[in-house]
Parts: structure tokens; sequence; C-alpha cells
């Protein structure tokens, strides 16, 4: 049984700020617009980073469940932490168990993913996203991923970022988040280098630490796997959004340049 980080999503006023942003800090390329989600009154973008995505999601009517999160949080923000697993009929029987709602079940592409978004009620956090490909290659870790479209590999671009190496989830109570994300990712618990709760998917990290800038419960931040990070802060000064040495703002989300 694994867990593997596989997409991370931002909410945002203002779709093609943010893919400016994105673009030319991260030196990343378009690979898919979903259609799909207009009927959650969304339209998106998505960039492979290696073989993992970022996706922005703005509100295009209103009210939607974006929009009202954007306002909730202030702004611009993280969304959903969207992760690959091999057996998400298990994971339905494993969170029912646990009481935890399934807000969306999605089964696409005749019969080739499926996947859940589980109540960020009952998750805490941030969205809490669990999808299975069901097609030939699918546990390749460059694999297939539904989301992204059939060709996201052709526009995956590494020059300057080459991985999500981890994402940050920021809290109140950052022990009870961590504790609860643990006992539904059926991961063990651990306390990282810098003293944060965090559990350790297959390919990334997912820490949770205390809430600080007056935005509440969410998705804060990821880290990222830096191959140029002299351009990337070149691009982020660029678009203006460098805060320190170690550190942009995409999507009103932290990014931590490792490495």
């Amino acid at each position: 049984m694994w867990i593997r980080l596989r997409q991370i999503a931002v909410v945002t006023s203002d779709l093609l700020k943010t893919a400016l942003d994105v673009q030319t800090v991260l030196g990343v390329e378009a690979c898919h617009i979903d259609p799909g989600v207009g009927v959650f009154g969304l339209k998106n973008t998505l960039w492979p980073i290696g073989n993992q995505f970022l996706e922005c999601v703005t509100p295009v009517t209103s009210p939607t469940a974006g929009g009202r999160y954007i306002e909730r949080r202030g702004g611009d923000t993280g969304y959903m932490v969207i992760n690959q697993v091999d057996d998400v009929a298990s994971r339905i029987a494993h969170v029912g168990e646990l009481g935890v709602r399934v807000a969306n079940h999605m089964e696409y592409d005749k019969g080739g993913f499926e996947g859940i978004q589980l109540h960020p009620a009952d998750t805490g956090g941030s969205f809490f996203e669990m999808d299975q490909m069901k097609v030939d290659g699918a546990e390749n870790v460059d694999g297939p991923w539904w989301p992204a479209g059939s060709q996201w590999a052709d526009f995956s671009r590494t020059e300057r970022v080459r991985a999500i190496s981890a994402a940050e989830l920021q809290a109140v109570d950052p022990e009870r988040l961590a504790a609860r994300w643990a006992q539904i990712a059926q991961i063990e618990l651990h306390t990282d280098n810098a003293g944060n709760p965090a559990i350790e998917f297959d390919n990334a990290s997912i820490r949770f630490v205390e809430a600080t800038d007056g935005r509440g419960d969410g998705l804060g931040g990821i880290d990222v796997d830096c191959v140029d990070r002299d351009a990337v802060l070149a691009g982020a000064e660029q678009r203006d959004c460098v805060v320190n040495d170690e550190q942009v703002l995409l999507g009103g989300l932290r990014v931590y340049l490792r490495g």
C-alpha cells in the first residue's frame, strides 16, 4: 500500500496573474486545462513539476466553494493536497471507519481513474484527496495522471525546479492536525529535523506547523527541489514574488526553495 504526493492546488482570484507568476518564477509550462472543473464554477491550469503538478483554480461563477474559501482565508491560498494511491477502495473503507465524510467521489475516463476528496471539516487543514489510476503503468512514478491530461510529460520542464518534496499545513493546533492526517493516511507520525510533526509519503513529506500569519488552518506552503535557484529568484524578482533567498510566494502559497 503506497501513497504519493502528486498534485498541489491553489485557489486564486486572478488565474492569469498567478499563471504568469508560476511560469516566470518556476520556468514551467502549462500542460492542461480541465473543462471538467466548470461544473464546480471554476476554471484551472496545471503545470508539471517533474512528475508532480501545481494546479491553480479560479472561481468563474458565484457562489462557489473556492470563492468562499478565498474569502475565509483572506486572499489567494493553498487549497488541496492531492495524492495518488494504489488502493482507493481500501482507503474509502478506512475513512468510513474513521467517520470521515467523502465530499466528492470521482470516477472518470471509462474506469481508468477513481478518487475521493475528503470533507475538510473532518480532516482539518485543507482538502485531502486520494486518487487511483487504473491503467497500465499507473504504478510508475512517471505514470499517467488523468487530471493533467494525456500529454503532460511533453510539457515537463525541469531546468529550474524538479520536484515538490513537501507540503506544509499550518494550524492553531498542529499536533492535533498531524495526528488526524496520520490516522487517515495510515502512516506513523514522527518529528522532523525542525521539530515539526510530520508524515512521510513515498515521495514527499507532509509537515504541520503553527499558524502564525493570521490566516488560521490551511495549506500554507510547499517545498520545491531547485535545479537553478538563482533563476527562480530572478524570475520572482521580476514578478515581485520574492520573500527572501529561501522563499517565494505563488498563489498565496509559500514556496520554499530547497537544494
